[in-house]
């Protein structure tokens, strides 16, 4: 897998280095998928995208993800050929809100099969405190989030989906690091792929039952490490964890808001000592795509330990996990540890 994820990576570098320009784009597709030119060329935004798109897939996708290994997604800038290999897909998945350069991209691509996975599950608002208790409320959104179906959904998150996760009353993108949203993502993404590739519609059916039953389990999995547990409250450079929090009945305390490498204040510093200290709180987590400088500081000021929750906006040889699956796995192993799981 992670040798398919290089090879568009390369075939960019050197498309770069020969000053090509997005005329070249079908070459880099054919080089993903072997030169096999009968595979359905998708783009994908992230990770998070690249992950659903292959595995639903399968053998008959060539699968090109915008966000290089390594790179934070909310950085990325499109590169022209980048912009012209968008408009070269026969299919696109991207998550509105998380990267800006791609939502106007993809709005300027003319490509037919677009799907944003925000339509395809419900969007909340997640500020950096978010407990699992206090949103009785969402229950209203439970048949809703069912049927994530495009033409419903759209109107309902296009004036919430700007990128401030959360922050200021926009919507939290952040839906992958839930599995229940994450499948009901999924099943969308899966209902797309039969409708832009038909001749191939019982292997995308067969391959999405697959991963909406794994996901299934490690929803499962967390629901039971997570229950018994000495604290409900976890501290995180990265507020990517609402969604997370609210589906297993924890409390995110986010350091600084959305930007894991941004200072936070001496008063919040103090709150959050605070806030360890009532909570039984142990552990401050940063991720593996930014520094662990705020982290360690934190920690060092609060008397707390440092631990790892990946967001899982991109797998590198740092990523504790191969793909989305194990990562999310080594997650709920760090959870537990922090939370003290009985």
């Amino acid at each position: 897998m992670n040798v398919r994820r290089l090879i568009p990576t390369t075939a960019v570098a050197g498309a770069v280095a020969l000053g090509l320009t997005a005329l070249s784009a079908c070459s880099t597709s054919d080089a993903a998928d072997g030169g096999n030119g009968d595979k359905l060329k998708v783009t994908a935004s992230f990770y998070p995208m690249q992950f659903l798109t292959e595995r639903i897939g399968g053998e008959h996708v060539a699968v090109t993800s915008l966000t290089k290994p390594g790179v934070e997604p909310h950085d990325l800038e499109l590169t022209p050929r980048q912009i012209g290999s968008i408009s070269e897909s026969d299919y696109v998945l991207y998550l509105k809100g998380i990267q800006p350069a791609v939502d106007d991209a993809i709005l300027q691509s003319g490509v037919k099969n677009t799907v944003d996975a925000a339509t395809l599950t419900t969007l909340e608002n997640h500020g950096s405190e978010v407990s699992g208790h206090d949103h009785g409320h969402e229950g209203e959104h439970a048949g809703e989030e069912e049927h994530g179906h495009e033409e419903e959904a759209h109107e309902e998150h296009s004036e919430g989906d700007g990128h401030n996760h959360g922050e200021e009353g926009g919507a939290d993108p952040h839906i992958w690091l839930d599995p229940v949203k994450y499948a009901e993502v999924a099943k969308g993404v899966g209902k797309s792929l039969e409708k832009a590739d038909p001749d191939h519609a019982a292997d995308y059916k067969k391959n999405t039952d697959a991963l909406v039953a794994e996901l299934g389990e490690l929803n499962t999995a967390y629901e039971t490490g997570l229950k018994n547990t000495s604290t409900k409250t976890f501290i995180t450079t990265h507020s990517a964890f609402g969604y997370l929090a609210e589906r297993y009945g924890l409390t995110q305390q986010g350091i600084a808001g959305i930007d894991p490498e941004a200072e936070p204040s001496p008063a919040r510093i103090q709150e959050i000592h605070t806030i360890a200290e009532k909570e039984k709180a142990t552990t401050v987590f940063f991720e593996t795509l930014a520094s662990d400088r705020t982290a360690k500081t934190l920690a060092k000021d609060t008397g707390l330990k440092t631990g790892v929750l990946d967001p899982l906006e991109g797998i590198t040889d740092k990523s504790r996990g191969a793909d989305y699956i194990e990562v999310m796995e080594s997650n709920l192993a760090a959870l537990q540890k922090a939370l003290g799981a009985k």
